[in-house]
């Protein structure tokens, strides 16, 4: 099994005549995903890769056909609007790639896809990858492969780093989820953590955390309390300076809170094994496997 998607996902891409949106589709398609859609406003009736139809909305997508998963690909002064025309589309999970979405606006989208019952992974992230199966983003399928271990991450990068790692020995993924590193966003390390633990196929998790914010040492609770699986956990930002923003728009530590040092207490204390260095979580999961 898997969380999230799996082979059979119907997937629809916003902004697929861009850029962006097209080489990522072409790279989707070659893994095997089930692109059926794209929507582009203005360009309904033309097709992408003469297989792809193009549509000006969402909802006409979705009901001609089928999708349930919208990736965007859309420019960040338009995006907000795009996650909540997915919503109103009626697809049940929405992937936000874009980067750089207004901090007020992503306030607005999150919490209209909340009263709508849809999920949000994003935005500023690299998407998910079910490993041999499908993907919904960006992350290169050929750095892992199919195996009992879920990955949630804040950071695209490390993310990739560590997969590679676990492949080169031998460990492979059951799902792959980059939540992204904005201070507001979609699915957090808690909703994710409870779905790899209710997937009877991951037996193990690789939690990836970095400097900002108090998301890893809520993750530590909830792991504490209600994390049957092992988890291994690695936190980025060790030596960043106080006040100094590094990477993510979530990742700076103001006040003395949201340190590498602070979360990694609260994950040693819930039982997390934390690496040291990304390559170190490999060797550390194939100690417990």
């Amino acid at each position: 099994m898997s969380i999230l998607m799996n082979k059979d996902t119907r997937i629809l891409v916003q902004g697929i005549t861009g850029r962006e949106g097209r080489f990522h589709t072409q790279r989707m398609l070659e893994y095997g995903a089930q692109v059926v859609a794209g929507v582009t406003p203005g360009k309904g009736g033309q097709w992408v890769f003469e297989r792809i139809p193009v549509f000006d909305t969402v909802r006409d997508a979705v009901r001609a056909t089928g999708a349930e998963v919208s990736v965007i690909f859309v420019p960040a002064r338009f995006a907000a609007d795009a996650i909540l025309e997915a919503a109103d589309g009626g697809v049940r999970l929405v992937v936000a790639i874009t980067e750089g979405i207004p901090v007020q606006d992503m306030m607005r989208a999150v919490t209209y896809l909340d009263s709508k019952g849809v999920q949000l992974v994003g935005p500023n992230c690299p998407g998910v990858l079910v490993p041999g199966q499908t993907k919904a983003g960006i992350i290169p399928g050929n750095i892992t492969m199919p195996g009992p271990v879920g990955v949630v991450s804040r950071s695209g990068t490390l993310t990739y780093e560590v997969m590679y790692a676990m492949k080169n020995k031998g460990i492979g993924v059951s799902t792959t989820v980059g939540i992204g590193g904005d201070p507001v966003h979609g699915l957090g390390f808690i909703e994710v953590l409870k779905m790899f633990e209710e997937d009877p196929d991951t037996r193990a998790v690789v939690l990836i955390g970095e400097i900002g914010g108090t998301e890893e040492q809520q993750a530590a609770e909830f792991i504490a309390k209600h994390m049957s699986k092992p988890v291994v956990g690695y936190i980025a930002g060790r030596t960043a300076p106080p006040g100094k923003r590094m990477g993510h728009a979530g990742a700076i530590v103001e006040g003395g809170e949201g340190t590498a040092e602070e979360k990694i207490r609260a994950l040693e204390a819930a039982g997390v094994q934390v690496a040291r260095h990304p390559e170190e979580i490999a060797d550390i999961m194939a100690a417990l496997l």
